[in-house]
């Protein structure tokens, strides 16, 4: 029997660990109690404000509305111990959170909601940027579906509860095995199968009851591939944006000598894939020429990294040049280029909190 067979007279239960704009947005799409299909959030600052008040979500595409949440828990241990969560375990386990392996381990964090025996019933899906994020939950979760997405949509949480939605909704998903549809095992080929049907029910609920007219469903190397053509942007401008100073896109693709450094970023990316996933990026993906002129439109923007630095906050530094460039080398791609980015903006972060701890013990004597 297929995951999706008999949907319809069972309840969907999907979990999103992060309450974020993006966590938020989403999870008020996929909710439908009147189709059996119900969303609770994790949250953490805001957990008071959404358990009392729900999110208020001001919307481009689909107006102002209300979400209330079936469940809202504090943390994933509240979760995974409540009396109220479902008693045969989430269906979907969805993480919108930033990913920073280098600060935590995401599949350790949420081992307490995964349900892997004995068939692997929980599916998780991962939301998140950089390439190499599966890697981990495959690892500690090897009998368990993972669907892999890919997100492009300008949201922010203005306020706790309070998500505006700006513009773009675009997101992708498909299974994920190893990376290169390989599943080469029958236990591999098992899951493989399972998460392209959670990635299917998944992109279904999306499009059918939660109106979004680009929810696409890929298969494992098609949705890797948008995901290696997302580091073209956010590989070449996010650090760009932190090194140069703070400026915006737009405002670096203005400059003759910072378009030419963006470019160069992102041809490497276009020279390395077909090495490491056996195929080039197809024609409907843009060129970095493309990219480059698009971002000119997107004035006042600025990239999640820069914004991460403005506030002393982890960067996804790790998933977004780290993880490219090992996987690159393992297929024999130098990307010198990135190199030299994660170099410079590793040794000063590493540089900003030596200064940041040398403060705090000054300030403690």
């Amino acid at each position: 029997m297929s995951t999706t067979e008999g949907r319809e007279s069972k309840p969907i239960h999907i979990l999103f660990v992060g309450a974020g704009a993006v966590g938020c947005f989403y999870a008020s799409r996929c909710h439908h109690p009147s189709a059996n299909i119900h969303v609770s959030l994790i949250c953490r600052s805001n957990y008071a404000t959404i358990a009392r008040s729900g999110v208020t979500l001001e919307t481009r595409s689909f107006g102002n509305y209300h979400f209330k949440p079936h469940a809202v828990y504090s943390s994933i241990s509240h979760a995974a111990t409540s009396p109220d969560a479902p008693p045969e375990g989430w269906d979907y386990v969805v993480v919108t959170t930033k990913a920073l392996p280098d600060v935590t381990d995401d599949s350790k964090d949420i081992e307490p909601l995964i349900r892997c025996a004995p068939d692997g019933k929980t599916c998780i899906v991962l939301i998140q940027n950089g390439v190499g994020i599966e890697e981990a939950h495959r690892k500690r979760f090897p009998r368990n579906p993972i669907v892999s997405a890919v997100t492009v949509i300008s949201a922010e949480q203005i306020s706790h509860g309070v998500v505006r939605q700006n513009r773009w909704t675009r997101i992708s998903m498909g299974s994920y095995s190893d990376g290169r549809g390989g599943g080469t095992t029958p236990e591999m080929q098992d899951v493989s199968k399972r998460g392209d049907e959670y990635a299917r029910e998944l992109a279904r609920i999306l499009t059918e009851y939660g109106k979004l007219r680009d929810a696409e469903y890929h298969d494992e190397t098609d949705l890797q591939l948008i995901r290696w053509h997302k580091i073209c942007i956010n590989g070449s401008m996010n650090p760009s944006a932190v090194l140069s100073g703070g400026l915006g896109n737009a405002t670096m693709v203005r400059d003759p000598d910072l378009r030419e450094h963006l470019k160069g970023c992102m041809e490497e990316v276009f020279a390395a894939v077909p090495a490491i996933l056996g195929k080039p990026f197809p024609p409907n993906l843009a060129k970095p020429e493309k990219i480059l002129t698009s971002t000119e439109r997107n004035t006042g923007a600025k990239p999640s990294m820069l914004l991460d630095w403005e506030a002393g906050k982890p960067m996804e530094l790790e998933v977004i040049l780290g993880n490219p460039i090992r996987i690159a080398r393992a297929h024999g791609v130098e990307m010198p280029r990135l190199q030299t980015l994660y170099a410079l903006l590793k040794s000063a972060s590493k540089a900003r909190e030596a200064e940041r701890k040398k403060q705090t013990r000054e300030s403690n004597l």
